[in-house]
């Protein structure tokens, strides 16, 4: 244990953020650097090292959560480095980006604010890149064996990595002109950095991870010709179909989806474009969607300069303390205020978009709401509460209903799909051609980042089952696992 008194002696503290006035004029972090090392130590001592760590439930890599809290403290950095690794192939990730369901299962938080474990896990590894304790691992010998993961995301990059250190030659097909999946095109700069990508693809090349971009599996590159060329394939492609708004005046130019608009600004970032093709800069900007992809809306939208923001929810503003069917350590759905949310804008609950009106050169000007309930069960709107508010850029971030079926993917490689849209897969991830297995959002539907990463280690692992007939690879988790985390 840390510090048998820590929890008691420590309340909770987290990184401090940068003047919203300043890191809105950049697109940088929007954390103060180095703010969290001095009292990360402190902080780390507030975990008590529980009997049953319910953290580790909370966690779907299992991380080791209070060995590495205990190592923090005592300011063993080598030492937290390595068990933090050896459940999580990329804890800059999910330090800046998960939303800590370890933390809402922490015991602390039962009756007080939960220890700052991803303040921990982040402060650990920028510390260990730092100091050099990040090294390329390449295999002692190789295998033989060939593997093709098709998607560079978090799920991808997890499973590429272990097959690749497991011995096998494996090559990452990304169809975008980057690698890095959502994390490089759909997640913002101010969330994170693409330097931290960047680090990582380098450490994976030199271990012996083959990259290929610019080629998309079933357009550029028929899927039974890639099953032809490797001994075993990984489907990592994510769940990119976005859930549509079918209303009148949805053609109308100006209405967009998440994903139309958010890639844009990071392609501004790394250099493609001086300014992006899609702007917010002074236009009134609607974001439909109270998720996370609409918060990153938000957020960039203010970093482009719009003269208002706003987002819209159809679903009742959520409380600040657990509800009676969330208990602890289940992960609560609570109102979150994110980074972006403090920079401005209005949030608006409990509303449906009714349709968009525009100009006379089919420009959106206009978009027209109604306030809805539920009554019994049942989504009803309510009459007289019709309005319009003025949206001259209007995003769609309702989230995605399942793997692009468009490329022909799924149709050339023959495979079944699960009654939610996914591909489905068994307890090894393989799906119902042998050979092909599946990881992440394509095989889960839409998740988390940590979810992401877990299942790209644990189909990593069918995947070295299959190649040798056994495997010492970790598997976190199995494809019908939920833990605490729905």
């Amino acid at each position: 244990m840390a510090d048998p008194k820590g929890f008691l002696n420590h309340g909770r503290e987290v990184a401090t953020s940068r003047p919203v006035g300043e890191r809105v004029k950049d697109w940088n972090e929007v954390y103060v650097p180095g703010s969290l090392l001095p009292i990360i130590s402190q902080q780390a001592s507030r975990c008590m090292d529980c009997g049953i760590p319910f953290c580790h439930n909370g966690c779907p890599l299992g991380n080791l959560i209070p060995e590495w809290n205990d190592y923090a403290y005592r300011e063993d950095w080598a030492a937290a480095s390595e068990r933090l690794h050896a459940t999580n192939n990329f804890p800059e990730f999910t330090g800046r980006l998960c939303p800590a369901p370890c933390e809402s299962a922490c015991v602390l938080g039962i009756n007080q604010p939960a220890v700052t474990i991803k303040n921990v896990e982040v402060s650990i590894i920028d510390k260990a890149w730092e100091s050099g304790e990040v090294a390329a691992r390449a295999p002692e010998r190789l295998s033989g064996k060939t593997v093709a993961v098709v998607g560079s995301g978090p799920a991808g990059l997890a499973a590429a990595q272990q097959l690749t250190r497991a011995g096998h030659t494996v090559a990452v097909y990304e169809r975008a002109d980057r690698i890095g999946g959502l994390l490089r095109y759909g997640i913002p700069e101010f969330k994170m950095e693409k330097r931290h990508i960047n680090r990582r693809i380098e450490q994976m090349r030199a271990e012996g991870t083959r990259f290929r971009t610019g080629i998309e599996i079933g357009r550029d590159l028929k899927a039974t010709d890639l099953r032809k060329r490797y001994d075993a394939v990984v489907i990592a492609a994510g769940a990119t179909t976005a859930r549509d708004l079918p209303v009148p005046g949805r053609e109308l130019k100006g209405v967009y989806q998440a994903m139309e608009y958010l890639p844009l600004a990071n392609k501004v970032q790394e250099g493609d474009y001086v300014a992006p093709p899609i702007s917010a800069e002074g236009k009134h900007v609607v974001v439909i969607g109270g998720g996370d992809t609409g918060a990153d809306c938000v957020g960039t939208a203010h970093r482009q300069g719009a003269a208002s923001v706003t987002q819209l929810e159809i679903m009742p503003k959520p409380g600040e303390e657990r509800a009676a069917h969330q208990p602890w350590p289940t992960f609560p759905m609570l109102y979150k205020v994110t980074s972006a949310h403090e920079e401005g804008g209005e949030r608006v609950y409990s509303v449906s978009t009714t349709h968009f009106e525009g100009d006379e050169d089919g420009n959106v000007q206009w978009l027209h709401l109604i306030e809805v309930e539920f009554v019994d069960g049942k989504l009803t709107q309510k009459p007289g509460t019709e309005r319009r508010i003025p949206a001259q850029l209007v995003t769609l971030a309702m989230g995605f209903t399942g793997t692009d079926r468009e490329n022909g993917l799924v149709d050339q490689f023959g495979l079944d799909l699960d009654e939610r849209g996914n591909i489905a897969r068994d307890a090894d991830f393989q799906t119902n051609v042998p050979g092909v297995f599946v990881a992440g959002d394509a095989g889960r539907g839409q998740s988390l980042i940590v979810w992401a990463i877990a299942e790209g280690r644990s189909a990593a692992r069918g995947v070295d089952r299959f190649l040798t007939g056994a495997s010492d690879l970790p598997a976190p988790i199995r494809p019908t696992d939920r833990a605490l985390t729905v």
